[in-house]
């Protein structure tokens, strides 16, 4: 099979496990998928196809923030997934889990940018400065990929295993806030279930915000005003069913909760 036949099977492969929300084998080994930009390949077919269905593109998201994870898959940096404007839930929504698969559910700081960044590599200063707040969020994530069995190039072509996201209503200024040294506890059912800080998130979440913009801006593709930044997760995350109530608590930024339905 040619690599450009295997990576449009591929991304067929895991648009029907979507659509069907029946998961596959890893796509990496069925597929042959062999490097890092083979995989991102994968996902912008993917992302292509839900443009022309009518999608808009609100965002990014950032995964493999924790070291533990980078290790766990022999990686040495993060990952990125496109967020579509209809995977975003405000604050206290209930979450179609008929839209999911085996979803998970993971808190952690989204950023809003304020400005434009061009599609160049830009500084830590010109990257601040296209930042405009920060807000408390939850993102179920969901591999179309059986019983969660990834390997770094089945989760980025799955786009980064996203799913899902939702908000809080208070936005706070980024300026204010010691990011780092945010504590975060989040409850299923009033039970804690998962507990971390901001600088589980790769050191500190504007590091991982900072590394998407200079990554975004290696592909020529400069961060939006108005668009969201999931900056990747604050603690473990866990899984969730229908029924199951969530509710985040990341200090200054307050809270976030959604039901899952």
């Amino acid at each position: 099979m040619k690599a450009t036949e295997a990576i449009q099977r591929a991304a067929l492969k895991l648009r029907e496990a979507r659509a069907t929300r029946v998961p596959v084998s890893p796509v990496s080994v069925s597929h042959q998928l062999e490097g890092l930009e083979v995989a991102y390949q994968v996902a912008e077919l993917n992302t292509l196809a839900r443009l022309e269905s009518g999608c808009r593109i609100v965002g990014k998201k950032i995964g493999l923030t924790s070291k533990a994870v980078q290790q766990q898959l022999g990686v040495d940096q993060p990952d990125f997934g496109v967020l579509f404007d209809d995977m975003e839930f405000l604050d206290g929504a209930e979450i179609p889990t008929e839209r999911l698969i085996q979803p998970k559910i993971e808190a952690e700081v989204a950023f809003v940018v304020g400005r434009d960044l061009p599609a160049r590599s830009p500084t830590y200063g010109e990257f601040l400065n296209c930042l405009a707040y920060a807000l408390p969020a939850l993102e179920i994530v969901d591999s179309a990929i059986a019983d969660w069995k990834i390997s770094l190039f089945d989760t980025v072509a799955d786009n980064a295993s996203s799913a899902l996201y939702v908000v809080g209503d208070q936005p706070v200024p980024v300026g204010a806030l010691a990011l780092a040294d945010l504590g975060m506890a989040m409850t299923r059912q009033g039970d804690t279930v998962s507990v971390g800080t901001g600088s589980a998130c790769l050191g500190h979440p504007l590091r991982a915000a900072y590394w998407l913009a200079r990554t975004m801006a290696e592909r020529s593709q400069g961060l939006k005003a108005g668009e969201f930044i999931l900056s990747g997760a604050l603690g473990p995350m866990v899984p969730v069913k229908a029924g199951d109530l969530i509710q985040a608590r990341i200090a200054a930024l307050g809270t976030v909760n959604c039901r899952m339905a």
